[in-house]
C-alpha cells in the first residue's frame, strides 16, 4: 500500500518540527495513541487502538528514525503487531517546507499489512489510511494553534 499527501499547518517550520519530535504532542494528536515513548534520540515505540472496517486491534509497534536533517526531512522505518489482527510494516519520508501561510508537510508512505487486516480490501485500507493520516494532522495543527485535542478510540468510519 502506498499513501502519499501534503498537509498545510499554521505554524513555522520550526514549531512543526519540534512538535513532530515531542513524544507529549504525538500522544495527543495520534488517533486512538494509548502509549508513546523515546527510546533513543532514533526510536520511538507506540501503543496505538486502531478499527479499521470490522477489524479493531491494539498495535504495539517501533519507529525508527534515519536521514535526519533538522526543521527540513526525515524517513522512517516502522513495524507494528496487532496481534491476531495482523501487522504493519514499511518506510515513510517527511519533508517541511515554509509556505505562505504556514508549513507544508509533504509525506510518502510505503506499507505491507498481513494477517486480518490485509484481508480487508485495499480500497478499504487505504481510505483508511487516509483518514487516519488526515485525523492525525487535524489533531496535530490543533496542538500547535493552542486548541484541545479530544482523544478518541482511533475508530475509522472510511468513505470507501
Amino acid at each position: 500500500m502506498e499513501l502519499n499527501g501534503e498537509q498545510l499547518i499554521s505554524a513555522s517550520v520550526p514549531e512543526v518540527w519540534k512538535a513532530l519530535n515531542d513524544v507529549d504532542v504525538l500522544a495527543r494528536a495520534i488517533p486512538g495513541c494509548e502509549e508513546i515513548s523515546r527510546i533513543s534520540p532514533e526510536e520511538i515505540h507506540a501503543k496505538v487502538m486502531f478499527k479499521i472496517g470490522p477489524v479493531r486491534a491494539r498495535f504495539a509497534g517501533k519507529l525508527l528514525l534515519s536521514d535526519v536533517i533538522p526543521d527540513q526531512s526525515c524517513a522512517m522505518s516502522f513495524e507494528g503487531s496487532g496481534g491476531a489482527a495482523g501487522f504493519a510494516k514499511g518506510r515513510s519520508r517527511v519533508e517541511l517546507k515554509a509556505a505562505e501561510q504556514g508549513t507544508l508537510v509533504s509525506y510518502t508512505t510505503e506499507a505491507s499489512i498481513g494477517g486480518k487486516l490485509g484481508q480487508i480490501g485495499g480500497r478499504l485500507i487505504s481510505a483508511s489510511a487516509k483518514k487516519i493520516a488526515d485525523d492525525f494532522f487535524e489533531r496535530l495543527s490543533k496542538e500547535l494553534s493552542g486548541e484541545s485535542s479530544e482523544l478518541d478510540d482511533g475508530s475509522v468510519e472510511p468513505v470507501a
